[in-house]
C-alpha cells in the first residue's frame, strides 16, 4: 500500500511532467508559426550558438537534443533542404568518420529572432524569471 508522502511524490511528478509537455508543446507551436522551426531544430541552434566555433560533432548534438543519430541527421538534412543556410556541415580533418555542424551567421540571425518568441512564451508561464532577457547569440 502507497503511503501519503509516495502517493503526493506520484502526484508531484505527474503535474511537473504535465506542465513540461504543455509549456513543450506551446513553444514548439509558438516557433513553427512565427518562424517555421521546431522546438529541436531551435535547439540545435541554441546549442550551436553557445559552443566553441559555434560548431559540434553531430554526435555531441544529438546527445544535447536528446535525439537518436538517424533523428539527429534528418533534422540537419531537414535544415539543408531548406536551402535556409542556417548550418553548415563539415567532415573533421581529424577524423574523417566525425562530422561537424555548425552555425552561420543566418543561422544566427534566426536565432535571434526566434529567441523573441522562445522568450515571451517562457515568461508566460515563469513570469519573474528574466533570465532570457538580455540574450545575445
Amino acid at each position: 500500500m502507497e503511503s501519503i508522502p509516495q502517493k503526493q511524490l506520484i502526484s508531484n511528478w505527474l503535474s511537473f511532467s504535465n506542465l513540461h509537455l504543455k509549456i513543450a508543446n506551446e513553444l514548439e507551436n509558438m516557433l513553427q508559426q512565427q518562424h517555421q522551426l521546431s522546438l529541436n531544430e531551435f535547439y540545435v541552434l541554441l546549442f550551436l550558438s553557445e559552443a566553441p566555433e559555434k560548431k559540434l560533432k553531430l554526435q555531441q548534438l544529438q546527445n544535447m537534443v536528446g535525439l537518436s543519430q538517424s533523428a539527429m541527421s534528418r533534422l540537419v538534412s531537414r535544415f539543408e533542404a531548406r536551402d535556409c543556410g542556417v548550418l553548415k556541415r563539415n567532415i573533421c580533418a581529424d577524423d574523417r568518420r566525425a562530422i561537424f555542424t555548425s552555425l552561420t551567421p543566418e543561422g544566427e540571425e534566426k536565432l535571434k529572432a526566434a529567441m523573441g518568441t522562445f522568450q515571451e512564451t517562457l515568461e508566460k508561464h515563469f513570469p519573474i524569471n528574466h533570465a532570457f532577457r538580455d540574450w545575445q547569440p
